[in-house]
């Protein structure tokens, strides 16, 4: 199994809890990375974070001690962009979120809007606080329809598990009764777009994660292979209580190439 495992030619890899928790960099990520540039693996780093853009996620890494271009980078906040552009081109939104979620949108030709806005649009958030929340819910009960750019409800820091998403959310749709629609992982949206920048079929790719409810669940359902890692948000015990299974299970990304 571990050698069709290492001979796979595209890796799909998630980040937090994965790479890094926060600002610390996990065992065995640089020998892992390493592996993947010296195998001339073709890879993308899909991650349902939508607070930084590309641009500063691989400078993030770079200083901790990583240099991956731009380039290899895709983010909810992109894909949450694309499709309400799509959706609705030249629309606007009111958005509880960082710049890489702002940048994103303004970039696929969105404006902001706290008046009468087409989407509200949350991501995660260093300035979530009532008055954000109360806005948002006057606007989605006028009518503005209400976007999650992920549906993970927690993250993993280096100082440990943290609100993201979908507990930010929570309180709007409570409030107006509006079931959010969130556009990350698992969404197909985001395999699919990962999927056309790798180039490559889903019988030759792998999908790397920490989570069963995104990261795992995306790959099953998009018929590629799965790995769980146990340095994230799942450990072994949360893992076997899903009515699915990843087809591989390590502690961390470097103990693959042991």
């Amino acid at each position: 199994m571990m050698t069709a495992l290492l001979e796979k030619k595209a890796f799909i890899c998630d980040m937090d809890g994965v790479l890094y928790h926060g600002n610390k960099l996990l065992d065995g990520v640089v020998a892992f990375v390493n592996w993947l540039i010296e195998s001339k693996k073709e890879f993308i780093f899909l991650t349902n974070s939508s607070e930084r853009s590309p641009a500063e996620l691989s400078q993030k890494l770079n200083r901790l001690g990583l240099e991956v271009p731009k380039e290899r980078y895709y983010t909810s906040a992109l894909a949450t962009a694309s499709f309400l552009s799509s959706q609705c081109p030249g629309g606007s939104a009111y958005v509880i979120g960082e710049a890489g979620l702002t940048n994103a949108l303004y970039d696929a030709g969105m404006t902001m809007n706290n008046v009468n806005p087409d989407y509200v649009v949350v991501g995660e958030s260093r300035t979530y606080n009532m008055e954000n929340i109360e806005r948002a819910v006057h606007l989605v009960l006028k009518g503005a329809k209400l976007i999650g750019t992920n549906p993970d409800l927690t993250g993993p820091t280096e100082k440990g598990i943290v609100p993201a998403t979908r507990a930010l959310i929570a309180p709007i749709e409570l409030a107006t009764g509006v079931q959010a629609y969130f556009i990350g992982k698992p969404n197909p949206l985001m395999m699919r777009h990962a999927k056309k920048m790798l180039n490559t079929h889903s019988e030759d790719t792998v999908v790397i994660g920490d989570r069963m409810d995104t990261d795992i669940l995306a790959g099953i359902e998009a018929g590629i292979d799965t790995v769980l890692v146990l340095s994230g948000v799942t450990d072994a015990a949360a893992m076997r209580k899903f009515p699915y299974q990843p087809k591989y299970v390590f502690n961390g990304v470097g103990d693959i190439i042991v």
